[in-house]
């Protein structure tokens, strides 16, 4: 069965304050997680942790290669990363004991998303935050 967002979920991940872990977060500014993560962190209030392949500290916040090097808990692992590979960033997710993971816009990989459901964790797929803040008038 397919994915289904829930609206109230997503409205709950935006305006509850927490950590999230932006992965594929660098500071390359062409990529569009830069802007995403600053608003997160700017404009909802959000902790923002980069993890990338090279650990960039990002918008002032400590980088981090991998989400098992994070410190503390993990509210929302927000999946900036091709579908193909998604897969094992939500597996990290799960074995880090994150609360939730958010597959970016064009982000999709059913299987993943089942597992990170199966395992307690809130989904939400193939959206973004800022486009859902606006949509919610956040």
């Amino acid at each position: 069965m397919a994915h289904i967002n829930d609206p109230q979920l997503i409205r709950r991940l935006l305006t509850t304050p927490g950590r999230w872990a932006v992965v594929g977060l660098s500071n390359n500014p062409l990529r569009p997680a830069v802007g995403v993560a600053l608003f997160l962190q700017q404009h909802l209030g959000h902790e923002i942790i980069p993890v990338s392949l090279k650990g960039d500290d990002v918008h002032g916040a400590k980088g981090y290669k991998t989400l098992a090097e994070v410190p503390g808990p993990i509210d929302v692992v927000d999946c900036f990363v091709n579908s193909t590979k998604v897969g094992a960033v939500v597996d990290q997710a799960i074995a880090v004991g994150a609360k939730a993971v958010w597959l970016q816009l064009g982000v999709i990989d059913e299987a993943a998303a089942q597992r990170a459901a199966n395992a307690g964790l809130d989904v939400v797929m193939d959206t973004c935050p800022k486009i859902e803040a606006a949509r919610l008038g956040l």
